[in-house]
């Protein structure tokens, strides 16, 4: 049964997807990323923008620019 103990993820209303873009620093120098985030308002698409890039690869916020939010 899937999602038995673990509920699958829904939309919830009010919540809209956001495509977030930007650049990050990498190993290399500049890693360029895009990246689709449900969340209630723009704000909030970056600070999720922020937690998930920066548990994902080590970052802090100074090292993470982003230079969009579109609907």
């Amino acid at each position: 049964q899937v999602g038995r103990y673990f509920p699958l993820a829904r939309s919830f209303p009010g919540m809209s997807e956001y495509t977030v873009s930007g650049r990050f620093v990498a190993r290399d120098g500049w890693q360029a990323f895009e990246t689709a985030i449900e969340a209630e308002n723009e704000s909030v698409a970056k600070e999720r923008t922020y937690a998930n890039l920066g548990s994902q690869h080590g970052l802090n916020r100074t090292q993470i620019e982003i230079d969009g939010v579109d609907a």
